[in-house]
């Protein structure tokens, strides 16, 4: 698949501050200036439940969908954990929609800040930029992991696609500095996407937030955030109440 109507300009503009990496457009850090990597552990992997999950895998496949691809990172620390966990035939689809992709340079710089994680990222970087340049999926790992960006508006490439999600990673710029992508109508999205306890988190706590996914259909409790945030969101689809 190629992308459809490609944005001029789509390209995001990354500032390096005191060795991090900001995104010029919203203003925000692209992950946790405390430990980006505990911080992906925490919200998204733990408040997932995936380790259990999938210690426990039944069936051979398994779909996350993430809003905000960013540096990478969210999808990395998911393909370590799936290849220590599950069985050699199982597979994982990784969806992430992002309006403003990393250039090659960049995303490599950002990297290069969790050498534990080379050996994910080395093959990622390597097809790294046919992702960004037409090529929506690639294969990875023996074809145990597929990686599917689609670039553009999260709502509507979400609205694009038909494959069924098992957990949702939330992880768009803060919703006061991207109030855009964190609409009623991508939780809608999400609500036709999802599985039966389809499960997501997210590092917002956001009453706002809260509101609109429950109002989609979906269970949702606060916990501690990690680090500097006080709470995050996690909880998991439930179904429509007024569909019934």
């Amino acid at each position: 698949m190629r992308v459809p109507n490609k944005p001029k300009n789509y390209i995001a503009k990354v500032e390096w501050r005191n060795g991090q990496p900001y995104a010029s457009a919203f203003d925000d850090v692209y992950f946790s200036t405390d430990n980006g990597l505990l911080e992906t552990d925490y919200v998204f992997l733990q408040g997932n439940h995936l380790q259990s999950r999938w210690q426990n895998l039944t069936a051979k496949n398994f779909t996350i969908a993430e809003t905000g691809f960013g540096t990478g990172l969210n999808f990395l620390c998911a393909v370590k954990l799936w290849l220590e966990t599950t069985p050699q035939d199982a597979a994982l689809h990784f969806i992430s929609v992002e309006k403003y992709p990393l250039n090659l340079p960049d995303i490599t710089a950002a990297l290069t800040m969790w050498p534990q994680l080379q050996g994910f990222s080395e093959p990622l970087l390597a097809q790294y930029v046919q992702l960004i340049s037409g090529v929506e999926t690639i294969t990875l790992f023996n074809n145990r992991i597929r990686l599917t960006i689609l670039i553009g508006d999260a709502t509507e490439r979400l609205s694009q696609i038909e494959n069924k999600i098992d957990a949702w990673f939330l992880d768009g710029f803060a919703p006061v500095k991207n109030p855009d992508m964190w609409q009623a109508v991508l939780f809608e999205e999400m609500a036709r996407l999802s599985y039966p306890t389809a499960t997501f988190s997210t590092f917002t706590s956001a009453g706002e937030v809260r509101r609109a996914l429950i109002k989609a259909g979906f269970s949702v409790s606060k916990q501690t955030g990690f680090g500097k945030k006080r709470e995050m969101l996690i909880g998991y689809f439930v179904g429509n109440v007024h569909d019934a």
